[in-house]
């Protein structure tokens, strides 16, 4: 298992050149699977884990996040980000101290919404503030972290989500931030601009429907990092009630066709176990 100063070297080195996929677990096992797959880094969905402890996203406490990012963060070789959401706090302050608290949990990168939790943006001077305040943290605790910033104005209804979405997070990167992010933004038109318009600074880019860009295209338009959100959690859950509603409303167990085997997941983590083993 690489030392948590290895990982943050190692996901560093990934933001430099190139373009990857850091796909969202949302438990162990899913951490471990994707890992075994090849991909260089993992990042926590806030969806994810809430759906999997019964609870709406967003609704997660910060002691409870705290201790779902510890431990992917814990159970991968590889680097994880943590989707910390606003920082759980408005106040510059408050994102200060609970980053500090994320960065103890050993991830490589944490990303900072600049929306008030289901409602609107923060003012732009304030969300600079705040994500300034995150980079002091993050540099008082060795600064070795990725701070990732993102701008929601893509998922809060912006009448002008391109433009204002470059204006805050220049703003944003002038303030600290490693990497910059504005879920929501699908198109080709609106990707190459944010690449262009921030660059140098490596930008991230949210593919969480069936069709429309793939890999190798975002990474021509000079796309950096490319993640999925709760989507792998809402194929999963995609999955369970197809299969939960025929059984209920059917009496038909047909679905099951589609089911993992667990014998090969048996098999899989048999295996893993044995790897993770001292």
């Amino acid at each position: 298992m690489p030392t948590v100063a290895e990982k943050r070297r190692t996901f560093r080195a990934l933001h430099e050149s190139g373009c990857f996929v850091i796909p969202n677990p949302w438990d162990v096992g899913s951490a471990r699977y994707l890992q075994h797959l090849g991909f260089k880094a993992l990042a926590t969905t806030s969806s994810g884990a809430a759906w999997s402890q019964g609870l709406s996203d967003g609704a997660m406490t910060l002691d409870a996040m705290l201790a779902h990012i510890r431990l992917l963060a814990e159970a991968s070789d590889l680097p994880v980000n943590a989707d910390f959401g606003n920082g759980f706090g408005d106040a510059p302050e408050a994102v200060a101290a609970n980053v500090a608290l994320a960065v103890a949990t050993g991830v490589a990168g944490l990303s900072i919404e600049d929306q008030i939790p289901g409602e609107s943006l923060y003012d732009i001077g304030l969300a600079a503030e705040r994500i300034a305040a995150a980079r002091a943290a993050i540099d008082a605790a060795g600064g070795d972290t990725i701070l990732v910033a993102r701008s929601e104005c893509y998922l809060t209804g912006h009448s002008q989500p391109l433009k204002e979405a470059i204006f805050r997070l220049e703003k944003f990167a002038e303030a600290g931030a490693d990497c910059l992010y504005a879920p929501g933004a699908r198109t080709r038109e609106d990707i190459l601009a944010i690449v262009n318009g921030l660059a140098p600074k490596p930008v991230n880019v949210l593919v969480g429907w069936p069709k429309g860009l793939a890999v190798a295209d975002l990474a021509a338009f000079g796309v950096r990092r490319i993640s999925v959100g709760g989507a792998l959690a809402r194929a999963a859950w995609g999955g369970f009630i197809r299969t939960a509603r025929d059984i209920a409303a059917a009496g038909r167990f047909d679905t099951f066709a589609e089911a993992a085997s667990g014998n090969e997941l048996d098999a899989f983590f048999t295996a893993d176990s044995a790897r993770r083993a001292p």
